[in-house]
């Protein structure tokens, strides 16, 4: 577990400082302007209008009408630092076993949720992630007294528990079917789509697709994207348990059936590397005889050569609309449930 210090941001601070001054009565029907406010608060103006928008999300005052905003008595509510100040992160490995791309997001979310008054803490427990959850996803959660949930990798057995249960959550990645829940994630459906249709206008037309055999949302939306470029009738699913000894097992299958595959298309920048390696250890040459596209990016790409043509997703813009979305469900209770897909960019190399 990982925890910094709650240091509140000067919008919560002005937040509980307007809270505690409406339950004292220090007004009574409508809020002073916003000129008035800025001057009493020491804050500019944006910071204000920020300020409004969260005691307006929590109903304590009212939109703005007829250039005044009234004040919900029979709605306001304790000041907001008597909720539980943590964040916690569900994962099913610990920070060290993270990919880097991960890391960074996690990392980058620390901080922003420091800079709000949270603290983010990072629970690994394998026992969550299994077929049947619910006996490890109620011992963790009477445990930790979270604001809000951050789930990481998570199965759609354990999305549905937390909604069963009306815990605030947010996923990191994307929702199961039929699962209405806030969620952040990179849009892998428009990523296979566009590497497909690339890779066919490059003259390939065997491609196949290597995806981990855990069906998370995100693999899915990736075959699905996958799908809708090539037609169900080309499509060539690779599934495998994640581990470097399955993909080279998986790959040899490829390699024996005819016609074989001339590209692929791989989930996981370590599973890219794994098919590389195994292609060059057989002889062949990149992109000569077989083109390899990563899905994702890492930091270790970098230094494989040849130039891994890839996917590459900017960490710090993930962890800032997760952030959002977080601090949002953790102040109010609530918050959109309307999926944040970001598009990676392509990052040509000398693989594809």
């Amino acid at each position: 577990m990982h925890a910094v210090p709650p240091r509140p941001s000067l919008i919560t601070h002005s937040a509980d400082f307007l809270r505690e001054a409406l339950l004292a009565g220090e007004w009574t029907d409508v809020l002073p302007s916003e000129r008035a406010l800025c001057t009493r608060l020491r804050i500019s103006r944006p910071t204000l209008r920020a300020v409004l928008a969260q005691l307006e999300r929590e109903g304590v005052v009212s939109v703005v009408e007829n250039k005044k905003r009234r004040i919900l008595a029979t709605s306001m509510k304790q000041p907001g630092r008597a909720r539980s100040s943590v964040i916690a992160l569900l994962s099913p490995v610990p920070q060290q076993a993270m990919p880097p791309f991960v890391l960074f997001w996690v990392d980058a979310l620390r901080e922003l949720l420091a800079e709000a008054g949270h603290q983010l803490e990072v629970h690994a427990s394998a026992h969550c992630f299994v077929a049947k959850p619910a006996g490890g996803l109620k011992k963790l959660t009477q445990r930790v007294q979270a604001a809000a949930w951050v789930l990481f990798r998570s199965t759609p057995v354990m999305q549905r528990w937390f909604v069963d249960q009306s815990l605030p959550v947010v996923i990191a990645g994307s929702c199961g079917e039929d699962i209405d829940l806030p969620s952040v994630d990179l849009d892998y459906r428009a990523t296979c789509r566009h590497a497909a249709v690339m890779l066919r206008q490059k003259g390939h037309k065997q491609i196949a697709l290597l995806l981990p055999d855990a069906a998370h949302g995100g693999d899915v939306e990736s075959e699905i994207g996958y799908r809708e470029a090539l037609g169900n009738a080309d499509a060539n699913i690779i599934r495998h348990h994640e581990q470097a000894e399955q993909v080279v097992e998986q790959l040899e299958m490829v390699l024996r059936h005819k016609p074989t595959a001339t590209a692929f298309l791989v989930a996981r920048s370590i599973h890219t590397l794994t098919v590389i390696t195994h292609l060059l250890r057989r002889g062949h040459q990149l992109p000569r005889d077989f083109a390899v596209v990563s899905r994702d990016d890492d930091a270790f790409l970098d230094h494989v050569v040849p130039r891994v043509t890839r996917y590459s997703a900017d960490a710090a813009k993930f962890a800032k609309r997760l952030s959002k979305l977080v601090l949002e469900l953790a102040q109010t209770g609530r918050t959109s449930t309307k999926p944040v897909r970001l598009m990676p960019d392509l990052r040509r190399g000398e693989t594809a």
